[in-house]
């Protein structure tokens, strides 16, 4: 029999994740994998703990050494000599020498599927359930691909004319055909009522039991610690307050989860394929992209190598021109040295001269003399060589540049930008200001993103869409057309050639509540210009000296009267809600900002 496409995609799922073979009496470990039990034994042995103690195998007329299935053959029993071998290599025990009581040691197990130490507790392997279930599936998966030639013979037909066992039965342990099945479970008899399985060569339990109490079968599930309980282990301290349901409502939950979750996945192949294809072209487009950025570096080096070379070409040129000049002074030099070698001559003539006893004679052919001797021994006296032969002066220092070669990298995008809470606020506008960090790759523009929230900061008010604004240039933005009293939630990411950056932190700014009035000081109204002088705009004035002050600077002031000025603004308000705000310097004193009747105001003038 050929198996079907469904079981030959399920058996990577039966395989035991440490011997990667087909699983054979698997537990259940505390992280929820499945495990052979004789792998779990032989990986705690090697790990240092004491040897185990392993579940018998089914004793069963169908597990002679004739008859034993292909994974028997494949995996030895658990007590064999290969795991008594591990035990005294590792454990260093002897046979017939008793070892003395230790107290219990909490072993860890190294699950290979989730890649973590698992607590197996005082108990070890003892505490693990065995995975009827994982086992149920694995004999179904090997009737169904038949494995070898090896049939399961029923055990009561009488050789030779032994028939090939259709039937098993899981509380007689036997495997039986159809006729014998009959006879030995008579209808309307307690045996008619017994289980009857696929045959098999390894028979295991009906139900589990619980691992403390072997008499007790397993009738609640504990959802705090997500393990199965028996009656008396639901009474202890342990479970007190935990959520601990029937198993039969266990089984009915996750068996309808289960079952969701798996047709949700069989309805969602079809974006599974798309994904697929998406992550393959993914991979083609790696394999492009990774192509054209290794052109580009070869590119980016190739440049730094021309530009090197040419470099080098200009700098030896420099050299070689400052080799030659220094070079030329430095042989006119020795000439105008090998020439005074050669004044011998001029000494033997002095000397001649020097026998002249005829005064007017003498003083007239010595001059010549005197001067060519001075200027041999202000040679002799002041020598230094007319060019530096030592080029300290052409020494290079490529430290910097080495820095910079060894620190060159691939781009990197731009870190999150750090808002200025300083410059930052809302006002008839929304100003927004920022700066990268130190450490952050330059950016070459700003991406500007916005949102309205309904509700003041703290709560969780709804949100519209993010509105951006796009290529901002500079490391700050002003926004417009905003709603009155509300919140509005900005962030700014930088953008280069290695994409976008990180969004900096959300800033939530409050707009003012009405409209905000735009308006300047009236220089006509109560302007008193030797006291107070406006700026430029006439947005803001400013007080200076007035005359008073000036005339007493000559002697010592002791006190002085000051008078608060009334500035009037060019806006008059009739009716409705407005709002502005007033920026006091600091050096201040008194500042008073009100709004008065028009009337009031004319007669304060008058």
């Amino acid at each position: 029999a050929h198996p079907s496409p469904d079981m030959q995609i399920i058996k990577r799922e039966l395989h035991c994740p440490v011997c990667e073979e087909m699983v054979k009496q698997p537990i259940v470990l505390p992280c929820m994998h499945s495990v052979c039990v004789l792998c779990a034994a032989e990986v705690l042995v090697q790990r240092g703990y004491p040897p185990p103690e392993l579940p018998a195998e089914p004793k069963t007329p169908t597990s002679s050494p004739i008859t034993r299935s292909p994974r028997q053959t494949r995996r030895p029993p658990p007590k064999t000599d290969r795991l008594d071998r591990v035990i005294r290599t590792v454990c260093g025990t002897h046979p017939g020498r008793r070892r003395k009581d230790t107290p219990p040691v909490i072993m860890l197990f190294p699950c290979p599927t989730c890649g973590k130490d698992v607590e197996l507790g005082e108990r070890g392997l003892a505490d693990c359930l065995r995975n009827l279930t994982l086992e149920r599936i694995v004999e179904r998966y090997r009737h169904t691909v038949s494995l070898g030639s090896m049939a399961v013979m029923c055990q009561f037909c009488k050789p030779p004319q032994a028939l090939e066992a259709t039937k098993g039965c899981a509380d007689c342990r036997s495997n039986f055909c159809n006729e014998c099945f009959k006879l030995y479970h008579p209808w309307g008899t307690p045996r008619a009522q017994h289980e009857h399985i696929l045959p098999t060569h390894s028979f295991r339990p009906k139900v589990l039991v619980c691992v403390e109490h072997e008499q007790e079968r397993l009738q609640f599930y504990c959802r705090s610690c997500q393990r199965l309980l028996c009656p008396l282990c639901k009474l202890r301290r342990a479970h007190s307050g935990h959520k601990i349901m029937p198993i039969a409502l266990a089984y009915q939950t996750l068996k309808e989860k289960i079952t969701k979750e798996m047709n949700y996945v069989f309805a969602n192949q079809d974006s599974v394929q798309a994904q697929i294809t998406q992550v393959e072209s993914g991979i083609a487009q790696t394999e492009v992209h990774s192509t054209v950025a290794k052109e580009q570096l070869n590119q980016c080096v190739s440049e730094l190598r021309s530009v090197l070379a040419e470099r080098q070409g200009a700098l030896a040129m420099l050299l070689e021109g400052a080799r030659a000049q220094r070079a030329g002074a430095l042989n006119a030099q020795l000439s105008e040295k090998q020439s005074l070698l050669e004044n011998a001559g001029l000494l033997t003539y002095t000397q001649e001269l020097l026998k002249e006893t005829d005064q007017s004679c003498f003083v007239q052919a010595a001059r010549v003399t005197h001067n060519r001797l001075v200027k041999a021994i202000e040679n002799q006296q002041h020598f230094s060589l007319s060019a530096d032969p030592s080029f300290r002066h052409f020494q290079m220092d490529v430290s910097r540049e080495l820095k910079a070669l060894s620190s060159m990298d691939f781009i990197q995008a731009p870190l999150a930008p750090v808002i200025d809470t300083q410059k930052t606020l809302a006002y008839d506008q929304l100003y927004l200001c920022w700066r990268l960090p130190q450490d952050s790759a330059p950016a070459w523009h700003y991406s500007v993103e916005y949102l309205r929230k309904v509700g003041s900061s703290g709560s969780n008010g709804t949100h519209c869409s993010w509105q951006r604004l796009d290529d901002v240039g500079g490391t700050s933005a002003v926004i417009d057309k905003l709603e009155m009293d509300s919140v509005y939630v900005l962030r700014v990411r930088g953008c280069n050639k290695a994409g976008f950056g990180e969004y900096s932190e959300e800033v939530y700014l409050h707009t003012p509540p009405a409209t905000v009035l735009s308006f300047c000081l009236d220089s006509r109204w109560g302007l008193h210009a030797e006291r107070v002088a406006l700026g430029k705009g006439q947005t803001y004035a400013r007080s200076v000296p007035g005359m008073t002050l000036l005339q007493a600077a000559d002697r010592a002031l002791t006190s002085c009267h000051l008078t608060s000025d009334l500035l009037v603004a060019d806006v008059s308000i009739t009716q409705g809600r407005h709002y502005w705000a007033c920026s006091v310097e600091p050096g201040s004193y008194l500042v008073k900002v009100n709004i008065e009747i028009s009337t009031f105001i004319l007669a304060r003038m008058h």
